[in-house]
């Protein structure tokens, strides 16, 4: 076989694996539900990061400095952000009078989706925007969603997900921070 034929070869394998799983997917074979990723522990100083809300107040992370707080960066478009929200909002209703917050950072969607988006699930914790996604992706480092830190209440990033996350997940790991006396 020549050697210009092998990367052609691996070319042709890749494709035909895109190929199966694009099959699979579109006949109804569908990924486990009540997916969530393990978060990984950290330990670096929450990033600086000031956005505008959905009613265009501007806001800081420094403001929830006393609280836990759970940045999740979303978008209206991504499947596991739609499937998450509505356990993100079950374990904030039940967790809100501890000292305990979520901070939705939307990914560059238009305003009135975002609103919309909000108005179908019900969202009552704060929703910020990122009209460009640049702010966010810089002070995070990432280009994933949905993405979520877990900033403990000296302003400490203690958990970082990439990916969705269950109630399960949340009771694991972000409830201990909650009760935890600072």
């Amino acid at each position: 076989m020549p050697r210009k034929a092998f990367p052609l070869i691996l070319l042709g394998l890749g494709l035909i694996l895109v190929a199966v799983s694009a099959y699979l997917i579109s006949d109804g074979f569908t990924p486990q539900t009540n997916f969530s990723t393990v978060p990984i522990k950290v330990n670096f100083p929450a990033p600086e990061l000031t956005l505008t809300d959905t009613q265009g107040v501007t806001h800081s992370l420094a403001e929830y400095r006393g609280q836990i707080v759970l940045v999740n960066l979303w978008a209206t478009w991504c499947p596991p952000c739609k499937e998450e929200m509505p356990t993100l909002q079950t374990f904030y209703n039940k967790h809100k009078d501890e000292g305990f917050i979520i901070i939705a950072v939307n990914d560059g969607d238009p305003a009135t989706d975002v609103l919309q988006f909000v108005d179908d699930y019900n969202l009552t914790f704060p929703v910020w925007l990122d009209p460009t996604y640049f702010a966010t992706e810089q002070v995070f480092k990432t280009l994933n969603l949905p993405s979520s830190y877990v900033i403990d209440r000296n302003g400490t990033v203690q958990l970082m997900w990439m990916g969705g996350i269950n109630r399960k997940t949340l009771d694991q790991y972000v409830i201990p921070l909650i009760t935890e006396q600072s």
